[in-house]
């Protein structure tokens, strides 16, 4: 995949700042934000205190402030349960999803298109790094959605036309919303709203070890995660399916064995090199790639994930 450029006006921002704010979102998160330097990030999500998944953050290191990127629909809800945790502490959270339109960089070629703009990237996975394209103060962090190499793009508002011209001149290409879909799927990521809600635990979503770190102090939601960890008890998982026929079932669509309702479609997509897939979870048992399955009327093969 050459180097595709995609606007992502879903997404948004959090800030978090004050003198406490590392070691207070450390307690919050599954990653591990206290040993975050500026320039660095992690991946991580937020936790109840039954260890479901309610966020999904990108976190970046700022110096001064933090910032939480994650889906804009989920930022209000985010907010108000971080700040029932600010008790006695010097934090300070702020909505700054209007101060930036997000741009994503995906593809082969995606470092190379953004160093000929004039664009310095982070030279590390998830860092970040601050940069002038032009003529605009651009944040690029190193993380994606598809299985290519990737950047994520802050700019501020209103700047955003002349990125993307400079982007293009440099040989990006503007993609679809829907291709980003079929290229996340494809990589068999996980997303908020769709795989991702209070119904899932971590390791269900197999996020353990890639969104939580296995080595960090308390947080909300450890015990449940550190239990389901040691006694190896993963009830559904996440899985790759693949549709026989051009038919694609619809999202949420019960997934059954012979016998009995075993797992849920998440995500569908038609794609030109793997044909009709999806995302879904199944209970452990059947998790093996080639298990048969039913989505309605729709034959489902099990499939190892990544797609691509």
């Amino acid at each position: 995949m050459s180097a595709r450029l995609w606007r992502l006006p879903s997404r948004g921002v959090i800030t978090v700042r004050g003198e406490d704010r590392l070691r207070w979102l450390d307690g919050m998160l599954t990653c591990d934000v206290k040993r975050l330097a500026p320039g660095d990030g992690a991946h991580g999500l937020l936790l109840t205190q039954q260890g479901r998944i309610v966020g999904e953050l990108h976190v970046l290191q700022r110096g001064d402030e933090l910032w939480l990127e994650t889906e804009a629909s989920a930022i209000a809800g985010t907010l108000a349960r971080l700040a029932k945790y600010v008790i006695a502490d010097d934090v300070v959270l702020a909505d700054a999803t209007n101060a930036w339109a997000r741009l994503a960089l995906e593809g082969d070629g995606a470092l190379a298109s953004f160093a000929a703009s004039g664009g310095a990237a982070p030279s590390r996975a998830h860092g970040v790094a601050a940069s002038s394209l032009a003529g605009a103060p651009v944040v690029a962090a190193r993380y994606g959605f598809s299985a290519a190499e990737a950047l994520q793009l802050f700019v501020p508002r209103g700047s955003e036309a002349a990125v993307i011209a400079a982007l293009t001149a440099a040989g990006a290409e503007p993609a679809s919303a829907e291709e980003l879909e079929l290229r996340r799927i494809e990589a068999g990521t996980p997303w908020l709203g769709k795989e991702l809600d209070e119904s899932v635990l971590p390791a269900e979503a197999r996020l353990d070890g890639v969104a939580v770190a296995l080595d960090k102090g308390c947080y909300t939601g450890q015990e449940v995660v550190a239990r389901m960890r040691s006694r190896g008890r993963i009830s559904h998982l996440l899985v790759g399916l693949r549709f026989a026929g051009a038919t694609l079932p619809a999202p949420r669509s019960v997934l059954a064995s012979e016998r009995a309702e075993v797992g849920s479609v998440s995500s569908v997509v038609r794609s030109p090199r793997f044909g009709s897939i999806g995302l879904g979870f199944v209970q452990a048992a059947l998790a093996e790639p080639g298990t048969k399955l039913r989505a309605g009327d729709v034959v489902a093969e099990v499939a190892a994930l990544p797609f691509a």
